[in-house]
């Protein structure tokens, strides 16, 4: 019997590792894109339309490639880097998977 147990301050349980994971994930929501393949961690997209970036004074082209995504914990927010743009968040709704 293995003695890693975790404890889910949330209700006071102690669970096993299997039971921690299994919560995390549902606690996890699901992205996905345009079209509606899910996103996950790492994931490249392309974009589906001209975007202008607030701020930057940019406009990414349709077509544009972001590799190594990162979820943001929203499901409809995408956290990602563009070689002249750091720190650029995009919305699901406007990227497809690769």
């Amino acid at each position: 019997m293995s003695d890693d147990y975790v404890y889910d301050e949330a209700t006071g349980e102690w669970l096993s590792p299997a039971e921690a994971a299994e919560k995390a994930a549902a606690t996890t929501p699901k992205v996905v894109d345009s079209v509606g393949n899910e996103l996950n961690d790492g994931d490249a997209v392309t974009l589906i339309k001209d975007l202008t970036v607030r701020g930057a004074g940019q406009t990414l082209k349709r077509g544009t490639v972001i590799r190594s995504i990162r979820l943001t914990g929203d499901d409809q927010e995408i956290d990602c880097r563009h070689p002249t743009i750091k720190g650029l968040v995009l919305r699901a709704e406007f990227v497809r998977k690769v």
